[in-house]
């Protein structure tokens, strides 16, 4: 089992910057892949950015390239999701997940936390 518990959201003007933190207790944090996903009210939750184990590669939903940037830390059990030029239409409850490659899934889920951009 992995344990998963965000921070970092908050109420940011358009234009503003937030960085989103997770961190993960319980199996090897630095085996896992990493994702953070988002969902507005009313909507589908949503790929953001994914991060392989050792940060070498990463991949971004087409709305947030060039504005928001996932790292990871595998000595502090933690993932980040840096935001910048946010926008009102970021608005959202943000997840991070934790890949199991065994599953080739995302298994584990964190509470979310709440991102709003006013405009």
């Amino acid at each position: 089992q992995v344990q998963l518990v965000e921070s970092g959201g908050g109420l940011v003007q358009a234009g503003g910057s937030l960085r989103l933190s997770c961190v993960a207790s319980g199996r090897i944090f630095s085996r896992y892949a990493m994702g953070w996903f988002r969902q507005a009210p009313g909507k589908e939750r949503e790929f953001v950015a994914h991060i392989v184990w050792s940060g070498g590669r990463t991949y971004y939903t087409d709305s947030v390239k060039g504005r928001f940037t996932i790292s990871r830390d595998n000595a502090k059990n933690t993932v980040f999701l840096q935001m910048n030029s946010l926008k009102p239409e970021d608005t959202a409850v943000y997840y991070c997940a934790a890949w199991d490659l065994t599953t080739t899934s995302y298994d584990y889920w964190g509470q979310g936390t709440q991102v709003t951009v006013s405009s």
